[in-house]
């Protein structure tokens, strides 16, 4: 009876540190590989789909096993964020889990072209949790520093923000990615005696006006005729801009009221540019103004369709109205 009582508990024994060895494999599997204990930044691209992000966890030495990381994901039940995480090699599949299923320290940010800085500042505060003071810092503060800067030099593009980044350094980062983007054409624009803030003035007009990217060059081939003849530029977009939002948004189409606006961007009213661009373009708009086309047309309309049609004298502009607006 002793004998197989001794026999019984070294089987028990046995089994105890068979199941122990399984759990170290196991959390052992389970754990990032412990090279080295350095917080790193791991990216969660937009559209990443989670299968990817794990092939990337492994092949970047933060997991062993997927399939082990893949249920761990699912116990968090928490869709991932895409964004820029804190994460070290030294952390277990948990801990990177958990870390993850929380808000990313760095978040995406998409700035489409076309904007004005008060639309950029709703995107900010939105995505960053920005309050309305600091909404309003970063139009009033820190985006009018400069006289130049005032408007048109925040860059539209996708960033990667830090949520705890200043809105200062925000603008900054905006004027950087500006310059970077701005400075093949720099040596241009002065080869042409066209001064950048010129440049970006005319570039604005053509992103607001045109109805694709194609219509670009034309539109700023009438622009540059009609500056060059003193003929006003008589550009709603501009009134838009002077009027500003009241309540149906930044963009809405103006009123025969509007035309009476009194303002240095009426440009119904004054000739020549508006003291500021109306909003901040992209690369294919600056393009267009230092590649603008050849045309003798002073006049032009979209019609319901968005084509553009052009005319060289207000005869034939009345006539594109006639038949394509009417």
């Amino acid at each position: 009876m002793a004998k197989n009582k001794k026999i019984i508990l070294i089987a028990a024994g046995v089994i105890l540190a068979i199941i122990c060895i399984a759990i170290f494999i196991f959390l052992y599997r389970f754990s990032a590989p412990q090279r080295n204990a350095e917080e790193e930044r791991i990216t969660v691209n937009l559209g990443t789909t989670v299968t990817e992000l794990i092939s990337k966890l492994k092949e970047q030495g933060y997991i062993r096993n997927e399939q082990a990381f893949s249920f761990v994901l699912q116990r968090k039940g928490s869709k991932i964020e895409p964004g820029g995480y804190k994460i070290s090699k030294s952390m277990s599949a948990w801990k990177i889990a958990e870390i993850l299923a929380n808000e990313p320290y760095m978040k995406w940010v998409k700035i489409p072209e076309g904007l004005r800085k008060e639309q950029i500042a709703e995107i900010l505060a939105t995505e960053l949790g920005w309050s309305e003071e600091e909404k309003s810092d970063w139009i009033t503060k820190f985006t009018a520093m400069e006289y130049d800067y005032l408007e048109g030099v925040y860059f539209p593009d996708t960033y990667l923000i830090p949520i705890d980044e200043t809105g200062l350094e925000i603008a900054q980062r905006f004027i950087d990615k500006f310059n970077e983007e701005f400075a093949p054409y720099a040596k241009e624009f002065a080869a042409q005696n066209i001064k950048w803030t010129t440049a970006l003035k005319i570039a604005s007009l053509l992103q607001r006006e045109a109805g694709s990217e194609s219509d670009m060059p034309l539109i700023a081939g009438i622009i540059w005729n009609r500056l060059l003849q003193g003929i006003k530029l008589d550009i709603d977009a501009t009134l838009q801009y002077a009027r500003g939002n009241t309540g149906n948004g930044w963009w809405a189409p103006i009123t025969i009221a509007d035309k009476k606006i009194d303002s240095p961007y009426n440009t119904y009213l004054y000739a020549g540019l508006p003291p500021h661009p109306i909003c901040n373009s992209g690369i294919n708009a600056i393009d267009a103004v230092l590649n603008s086309a050849e045309t003798e047309c002073i006049y032009y309309l979209h019609d319901s369709n968005k084509q553009i049609h052009c005319a060289k004298t207000y005869a034939e502009h009345l006539q594109n109205i006639e038949k394509y607006l009417k």
